[in-house]
């Protein structure tokens, strides 16, 4: 079964989040005690709590000195290559949110274009005039080049058409780029909504 992710944000409730210090504490010292023993590193760990006057550290008081001392003795530029506060480690966290946001836009779009086009070839007309001009044609540039790339490889393997998980076949993406160059309606059509947005 698949964990629930968990909100990296401050547990206003103070039993429950006691527990969580607790639990999370001990599974940090565990951790931090099996990869010193399983890769035979260094380490050692210090924690704070609000409701304990000294910190709890891991192995011991004379270990932790020592392994902060060979840090402390590192060149700057060793120390700074890795390390990671909680303010650094969110801005990575919400770049990459950020980063897949707009991946998953793009390709919604592409969807949405892509179901758009074929649409205007099965009716002969252009079903929606609110569309993303350059948007629209960016598609059907995409979709003629990745025909284009299909058939050639197509030919260097013999000729076999094969189609995945119920996507097109390259004779049937043909067929509807081969309608579409025909009929320059489309992208004359697309470029005169494009002209009629234009004009205000």
């Amino acid at each position: 079964m698949t964990r629930k992710k968990v909100n990296l944000e401050y547990i206003t409730n103070e039993s429950k989040r006691k527990a969580t210090y607790k639990k999370r504490k001990s599974c940090l010292l565990k951790k931090a005690n099996e990869i010193s023993t399983l890769c035979g590193i260094q380490a050692c760990a210090i924690v704070y709590s609000h409701d304990e006057p000294n910190p709890e550290v891991w192995p011991s008081h004379f270990e932790v000195q020592r392994v902060l001392h060979k840090f402390e003795t590192l060149p700057k530029l060793e120390k700074d290559k890795k390390m990671l506060d909680q303010e650094t480690f969110l801005k990575k966290r919400i770049n990459k949110a950020r980063e897949q946001l707009i991946k998953q836009r793009n390709e919604n779009m592409k969807k949405k274009m892509d179901l758009l086009m074929f649409k205007c070839l099965s009716t002969g007309t252009i079903v929606d005039n609110n569309i993303d001009v350059n948007c629209f044609s960016w598609v059907i540039d995409e979709t003629l080049k990745e025909v284009e790339c299909k058939r050639t490889r197509d030919q260097s393997q013999g000729g076999i058409h094969v189609a995945e998980n119920g996507s097109r076949t390259l004779s049937e993406e043909k067929e509807l780029v081969d309608a579409m160059l025909k009929q320059d309606w489309l992208m004359d059509s697309v470029h005169s909504v494009g002209n009629e947005m234009l004009h205000f």
